[in-house]
């Protein structure tokens, strides 16, 4: 294999066979990481921020991006458990509110951006602050619990109900006794509708043209402004179910648990350019990105690493696999060129 042929090589499997390798070194060094039950805690810890993840994804497809879904997942949060427990609504109530919260905030960030020509940053920025103001609003910048006293001096008396808890909180067997928790399903289910939407449709295929060269897809008829809508709202609605999720494995609305959503989804989504030499957004990249994340503070927890270490770690991991994918493939086009 010439000196091509291994970097070409390096770019498509070096990620994976770095992800199969730091597997099997938590294996060996810390006791009971290679186990049913740790498997599924990893995917559990990544399971909310890899569903926040594919819609950051769905926004670079189209060369956007969505800095609001950390706030956009916690105001879900907070009016999930506002609605149950100040309104006392029942859970369907709950996660329909949540959903239509997250399409419209899509749908605002996606007209800022291609009516009023704010530039995506700017404009997912400005609603992230928005956002986190606005939550805090109603309960006075108060997490929300069943018996808290309100602004008027009564007490909150509604709680959270049982079918909603079920969504962050049931397991279901799988060889073993409660194993698989509900928000692992929901986000392999995600992840594997987004995959097929964008690799396999045409609304897909014509995002990537839109990301790829916006002028030549108008010219080939697409509704560029459209589907940059759409990932918006993609994105929004994807934020809003991690939301849900995290509302129902807390069981209160703690205006403080979504603070590292935003750096964890975009880590996932950044890292899942290198995932089999793609070079660009992809769902499947992503999926395998949170993991990697997942699989690396979970390792370095068994081990006892410091907590304070854990940032550090995901930060130098992003950078080297997007230098890694970028670097290597820019030469490889230019061995390719010569």
């Amino acid at each position: 294999m010439g000196t091509e042929g291994t970097r070409s090589f390096a770019i498509k499997y070096g990620f994976i066979l770095l992800l199969v390798g730091l597997s099997v070194y938590f294996s060996l060094s810390a006791s009971g990481f290679f186990s049913a039950r740790s498997a599924v805690f990893v995917f559990q810890s990544v399971a909310i921020t890899g569903i926040l993840a594919l819609g950051v994804t769905c926004t670079l497809v189209v060369d956007g991006f969505d800095l609001s879904i950390g706030s956009v997942a916690t105001s879900a949060l907070m009016l999930s458990a506002y609605s149950m427990v100040i309104l006392e609504q029942p859970a369907y109530v709950a996660v329909l509110l949540c959903l239509a919260m997250g399409a419209f905030v899509g749908l605002i960030n996606g007209l800022l951006i291609v009516k009023m020509k704010v530039p995506d940053l700017l404009a997912t920025l400005g609603m992230m602050f928005l956002l986190i103001g606005l939550q805090r609003i109603p309960t006075q910048g108060n997490s929300i619990a069943t018996g808290m006293s309100l602004p008027d001096g009564t007490n909150a008396e509604g709680t959270f109900s049982a079918a909603f808890l079920w969504l962050g909180r049931h397991r279901f067997d799988f060889f073993l006794e409660r194993l698989i928790p509900v928000p692992v399903v929901i986000f392999i289910l995600v992840a594997l509708a987004i995959w097929i939407f964008l690799e396999f449709t045409r609304h897909g295929r014509l995002m990537y043209a839109i990301g790829s060269n916006q002028r030549a897809a108008e010219l080939v008829g697409a509704n560029v402004q459209r589907y940059k809508i759409l990932a918006y709202m993609i994105s929004g609605v994807t934020a809003s179910i991690g939301g849900i999720l995290l509302a129902a494995r807390l069981g209160r609305g703690d205006i403080a648990s979504g603070n590292n959503l935003l750096l964890d989804s975009v880590a996932a989504a950044l890292i899942g350019f290198a995932v089999l030499g793609a070079a660009r957004p992809n769902a499947f990249g992503t999926a395998i990105g949170a993991l990697f994340v997942g699989i690396l503070l979970q390792g370095m927890t068994m081990m006892n690493a410091p907590y304070y270490t854990q940032d550090f770690v995901k930060g130098a991991v992003l950078v080297c696999a997007l230098v890694f994918t970028f670097y290597l493939s820019s030469k490889s086009a230019t061995a390719r060129k010569a």
